[in-house]
């Protein structure tokens, strides 16, 4: 049983600390962004565009389920109704609206604080249990791996973008890095 706990313990440490290191990373994306390239395209997205879509799914991805509708009741959505606005992100469609730079930090200081919440709050049973979401087949555990996969992936997008549009360097964030 000890090992067990030590096991767990370890997962939950390094699941953590791999959140923690990929919303470091989106933030000084985001940090770095110049204003005037804020709502300057990245690939086929905008700069702000880009970040709305990497917080949004990593908030839905941290939820329990694919509730849609208890998700669009958390009170940080109900709190910024103009933020979310019409959820387009939950549509088929191409993504047309923009956000502004201080409603995203925010949300991304929400995402952080709840991947911390959520990550302490998992057992052995929840990370081996399903995803939750029905058209994710995995456990929750590998979710959650998932989930700060698509942060990198994204925030790995926006680097690039910096660099491009004025030599801008995002430095590699180690899982112990403290964003302050």
């Amino acid at each position: 049983m000890v090992r067990e706990d030590l096991l767990l313990k370890t997962v939950l440490d390094l699941t953590r600390n791999q959140f923690e290191a990929a919303f470091c990373t989106l933030n000084r994306c985001i940090d770095l962004c110049p204003e005037e390239s804020w709502n300057e395209p990245v690939v086929n997205l905008k700069f702000c565009q880009v970040a709305f879509h990497t917080l949004f799914f990593a908030d839905l991805y941290l939820a329990r389920s694919g509730d849609l509708e208890a998700f669009r009741k958390q009170p940080f959505h109900q709190e910024h109704l103009s933020f979310f606005r019409d959820y387009e992100k939950l549509q088929d469609r191409k993504q047309t609206l923009l956000y502004d730079l201080a409603t995203t930090t925010s949300y991304l200081n929400h995402c952080r604080q709840k991947a911390l919440d959520v990550v302490a709050a998992e057992t052995a049973e929840s990370l081996a249990g399903p995803s939750g979401f029905d058209w994710r087949d995995c456990s929750r555990a590998e979710l959650h791996v998932y989930n700060a996969r698509h942060i990198y992936h994204h925030s790995a997008q926006l680097s690039l973008r910096l660099r491009q549009i004025g030599e801008i360097d995002v430095p590699w964030i180690s899982h112990a890095w403290q964003d302050k």
